[in-house]
């Protein structure tokens, strides 16, 4: 089984801290902590070869030939390279709006 590389960009990271400060906010951070450690697993499994996602249909991230994917309530768009995988936006899915 192949491995690619996982490349996590800012505003990915920036979503996920957003949806954890959220959580914890609620007076639950061991759920928050437990959150962002899922999150993270997620993202390193989308490193398996054998696993390829759908395009993107939103129109500005189908432009950017983004890849989506979804995690619990969350779309995670990245791009697909032949030895890496770029997260670019990790977001609520009831935010996108077309």
């Amino acid at each position: 089984m192949g491995k690619r590389k996982v490349t996590i960009l800012d505003p990915a990271t920036d979503g996920v801290a957003e949806a954890a400060y959220f959580i914890e906010g609620k007076g639950m951070s061991q759920t928050a902590k437990k959150f962002v450690d899922g999150v993270f697993e997620f993202c390193a499994g989308l490193a398996d070869e054998r696993i390829e996602h759908r395009p993107c249909i939103y129109p500005l991230w189908k432009k950017l030939h983004y890849r989506c994917v979804t995690y619990k309530k969350y779309t995670v768009a990245y791009i697909l390279y032949k030895d890496e995988i770029v997260i670019c936006e990790f977001v609520p899915s009831k935010q996108i709006h077309w």
